[in-house]
Parts: C-alpha cells; sequence; structure tokens
C-alpha cells in the first residue's frame, strides 16, 4: 500500500522492499511499516519499533500473505450510530382541526320498518263490528241463562214402557201370504220430573215383524204433570198384511215354537212446560216383545230402550 493508502500489486511491493532495503535491515522495516497505513490492519503497533521491536517483527512472507488476504475480503461494514428519535411536542387541542368530512365514515343509519298508511275505518265497519259484539254478548247471556236453567230445573224425559202384551190371533188369509194378528198392548207413560209439566201434542205406536210393519196406531194428546204417570191400552190389529215369503216361513216357524217376536216403535211430540217458559222436542222409544202362541200368548220377555 502506498501513501496514499491504496493497495499495491504484491510483485512492485516486492520489488520495492528490495530496491529499499526493506529487507536488508529491521529499521527500515519499521520505518516502512509505520509510515504505511497498513500497520494497523498487520497488528505492528507503534511500541514494535522501539526498543522492544524485535518482539514483534514478522518476516515479510507473512506479511504479504495477510495483505492478499485483507485485499480479497470486502471491507467491513460500520453500524451507523442510532439517530435518536425527535420527542413529539405538546399539541394544543383547540388549534387542532378536525378530520375532513370526506374522510370520516357517517354512522350507519338505524333500520327503518316502512309501514302501510293507515286508513281510516268507515262507520260501516264500525256499525258492524259493535253489532257482532252485541250479538256476541247476547249470545254469552244466552248461555250462562240455559246453563242456570238446565241444573236449577235438570230436565228428562219421559218414558214409555211396555207393561203387558197378549198376542190374541195370528191367522194367515188365502191367498197366501196374507197375514192377521191381534195385540192388546198395554203401556205405561211417565214424568219422571220434580218441575217439569209434559204435555204429549202427538204419538205413533207401530208394530213391526222382522223389520216388516204389521200395525200402526195414533194416541190422542194428553197431558202428565210432575211426577205423574198413565196406563194406556191399544188394541192393535192388523189385516191382510203382505209378508215376503222367507219372513211368511220364519212367523210360522215361531209360531210353532211357541215363541214369537215383535218390535214396538213410538214416536212422541212433547212439549215440556216450567216456570219461565217451555220448550218441544221429540221422543223416541224401541221395545224388543216376546210373547208364546195364540191364542193365549202372554209377554214373555221385554226390552225397551229410549232414542
Amino acid at each position: 500500500m502506498d501513501s496514499s493508502g491504496m493497495f499495491l500489486p504484491v510483485g512492485d511491493l516486492v520489488s520495492g522492499s528490495q530496491q529499499s532495503g526493506f529487507l536488508s535491515t529491521d529499521a527500515g522495516l519499521c520505518n516502512l511499516v509505520l509510515l504505511s497505513s497498513s500497520s494497523r490492519l498487520l497488528g505492528l503497533g507503534g511500541g514494535g519499533c522501539g526498543g522492544g521491536g524485535a518482539d514483534h517483527l514478522q518476516s515479510p512472507r507473512t506479511i504479504i500473505t495477510r495483505l492478499i488476504n485483507m485485499k480479497q475480503l470486502p471491507p467491513a461494514l460500520t453500524e451507523p450510530p442510532p439517530v435518536p428519535s425527535p420527542q413529539p411536542s405538546p399539541v394544543d387541542p383547540s388549534k387542532t382541526s378536525p378530520p375532513p368530512q370526506a374522510l370520516q365514515q357517517p354512522p350507519p343509519a338505524p333500520s327503518k320498518i316502512i309501514l302501510k298508511p293507515r286508513h281510516r275505518t268507515s262507520p260501516a265497519m264500525w256499525c258492524a263490528a259493535i253489532v257482532c259484539f252485541a250479538f256476541s254478548i247476547l249470545l254469552i247471556v244466552a248461555g250462562v241463562v240455559i246453563l242456570i236453567v238446565f241444573l236449577s230445573l235438570r230436565p228428562r224425559a219421559p218414558s214409555f214402557d211396555a207393561a203387558n202384551a197378549v198376542l190374541n190371533s195370528i191367522y194367515m188369509d188365502s191367498p197366501a201370504p196374507y197375514f192377521n194378528d191381534d195385540m192388546t198392548l198395554v203401556a205405561n207413560i211417565s214424568n219422571p220430573n220434580q218441575k217439569i209439566d209434559v204435555v204429549f201434542r202427538s204419538g205413533t205406536i207401530e208394530l213391526f215383524f222382522q223389520d216388516r210393519p204389521m200395525v200402526a196406531q195414533a194416541l190422542p194428546p194428553f197431558a202428565l204433570r210432575r211426577g205423574q204417570f198413565q196406563v194406556v191400552n191399544m188394541h192393535m190389529v192388523s189385516s191382510r198384511v203382505l209378508l215376503p215369503p222367507e219372513v211368511a216361513v220364519k212367523m210360522v216357524d215361531q209360531v210353532r215354537s211357541n215363541r214369537v217376536q215383535y218390535t214396538v216403535q213410538t214416536a212422541f211430540k212433547v212439549e215440556a212446560r216450567f216456570s219461565l217458559g217451555h220448550y218441544t222436542y221429540w221422543m223416541y222409544t224401541v221395545c224388543e216383545l216376546e210373547l208364546t202362541s195364540p191364542p193365549s200368548g202372554v209377554l214373555v220377555a221385554r226390552r225397551c230402550t229410549a232414542k
């Protein structure tokens, strides 16, 4: 390296050292090393050229090798000194300007429920609503009144019972199969109510054999007071009733077996009367009768049910 700090070629350095007597004496080598800036890189301090210079003296080969290695290595990068960060100066809130409105995000608008415009109710609608309300009130009141009346009166339907029956005769008329029969029926009709009177406006009693009508008889109107009953005698005679062959055969067989079965059906139009008013309804009864064969057929079994 020359005096300006630039590296010299190895050949120039060796030849120059030989010409200047670099290898001749130790004093010349020390002066050369002190004058060059490479003495710091080779580790030759200023103390080496003094009295103790012989201890730190290195051979020219070692010096040249170190210079070559230093030339090949890149220069060491030194870290820059830390730059102090400037301290923020206090800001007066009164002097700060608000951010522009364009940069500020507007708050989300609240969701709105769109309602249809309300229409004014017409007077006709108000009248209809009032009528419906009044009608519903009347229905409720009527229901309460009916419930109170029902619980206080406890109405019961009248009862019909075939108390007795006598089969007088059954015979076949010519030409066959026409049948005639004669029966006397004793019925017991009672009013079980304690606070209601009943009136039988109309009544009909029909006699059937195997679901075939034999005879029908109407009853005159009559009334029964509370807790009363009435016995009704009916003479039921059928004349020339045409029966299908299979039904006629069953009648003949029953007469021979001494067990003849008849069915009695009744229908009454009943009017119930009490202190607050009256109401009308229909009462139906079905009685199954079993009698012995004529001419003195008696009632041996019966079963009556109301419908």
